[in-house]
């Protein structure tokens, strides 16, 4: 039972509590009423009865801690938070600063210097419990499996060493299929990838999962990485293991390895994006409008630099088990990708000046809203020229 319960039960009892004044029999058997529904003490019955007697109802609770950060605070942390793309609290806290110099400097920022103020010297603790109580737009999780084991497993070698001291460069690959409650017939597939060094992502949408129009789109997903791929690693799917794209990693000098089938772990960094990135941003709605391929990949051209440059993330340092529960340590900062990619001694120096001047250049708010619209496009695109999506499935 919460406080407000409380004084609810004691607002109400309170005339009858008034009316039995000088009746100890009466206020007795009130007491124990109270105290049996509260659980409180029988002495404190009669000065909580006091304080609702002398409580005014338009005036405002005085007890408790002081409010440090007010609503004004609070919407500024919400505007943030939503440029961020909703992200949890530890993410988020890292990036606040930065965020808001970026707002100001292009016009964006509608917040009082105090509200401001207030904002930067907010704890992560405090950050975390007030983003607790926004609402976050949640999506039912359905999906279908298309993975198909190629004929050639033996030719394309296992991933044996962990991904702990990978290059940059070392590259998870995988789809997603956006094929709704069934998988028959053709529809829209995203290759997505993401470099399991820096964690810099990169994806593309194609029309169904030919061996051919995949390397294309890995072909693209290299054109937009800061630093040349040194290793493409898919799962099982035969839309990459396969004779074509073992020729294309060969001629390039890029190693193509695999995961070992069933074992989503082997995969774990572009896994974890094909849920909170694709489906996020895309939804579980079937796409099987061709036209949309083009739409999808204009609202991919928007975020992935919007996800590469502003959404931070915490990866995992140790990993302890005790009995039948793991004890996880993270990393006590949040990062984004293209704060590891400047952190790496691997990279060249030309590259991260290059990326710092294109980082200059960006506003994750002004992405934020770009991809709201790009993401509607693709849904009336679909509503157009392809089969019925209810507008729920959708994102």
């Amino acid at each position: 039972m919460n406080m407000t319960t409380k004084k609810d039960i004691f607002s109400s009892r309170l005339p009858e509590w008034l009316r039995a004044k000088g009746n100890r029999k009466k206020r007795g058997e009130i007491t124990r009423a109270v105290t049996l529904v509260t659980g409180m003490h029988p002495k404190s019955v009669p000065r909580s009865f006091r304080r609702a007697q002398l409580r005014d109802c338009a005036g405002r609770e005085t007890r408790g801690r002081p409010v440090v950060y007010g609503s004004d605070v609070t919407a500024a942390l919400s505007t943030v938070w939503k440029a961020g793309g909703e992200p949890c609290g530890e993410n988020l806290h890292p990036l606040i600063a930065e965020y808001t110099d970026i707002l100001k400097r292009d016009g964006d920022w509608d917040h009082g210097e105090t509200a401001t103020r207030g904002l930067l010297h907010m704890s992560e603790g405090t950050v975390k419990a007030r983003i607790a109580v926004f609402e976050r737009s949640r999506h039912a999780a359905h999906g279908k499996g298309t993975t198909k084991p190629g004929s050639i497993l033996s030719m394309v070698p296992v991933r044996a060493d962990g991904w702990k001291d990978a290059p940059a460069g070392t590259m998870q690959i995988d789809t997603v299929a956006h094929c709704g409650h069934t998988t028959a017939g053709d529809f829209i597939y995203t290759v997505n990838a993401t470099d399991a060094a820096t964690m810099w992502g990169g994806r593309r949408a194609q029309w169904n999962k030919g061996q051919e129009v995949t390397v294309e789109s890995m072909e693209s997903i290299e054109c937009g990485l800061p630093f040349p791929a040194a290793e493409w690693h898919p799962d099982s799917g035969s839309e990459f293991i396969n004779w074509h794209c073992r020729e294309w990693c060969g001629k390039r000098g890029v190693r193509l390895t695999r995961s070992r089938p069933n074992r989503k772990n082997d995969n774990c960094f572009v896994e974890e994006r094909n849920g909170h990135v694709v489906r996020a941003y895309v939804g579980y709605a079937r796409l099987d409008a061709r036209t949309a391929v083009y739409a999808l990949n204009n609202l991919y051209a928007v975020l992935t630099p919007y996800l590469n440059h502003f959404a931070a993330s915490r990866r995992i340092v140790k990993r302890e088990r005790t009995g039948a529960r793991w004890k996880v340590t993270r990393e006590k900062k949040a990062l984004t990708p293209y704060q590891r990619v400047l952190a790496r001694k691997d990279v060249p120096e030309e590259i991260k000046q290059k990326l710092i001047m294109e980082h200059k250049r960006l506003n994750p708010l002004r992405l934020r809203r770009k991809i709201d619209l790009l993401a509607l496009e693709v849904f009336n695109v679909q509503r157009r020229h392809g089969t019925t999506v209810k507008k729920d499935e959708f994102r």
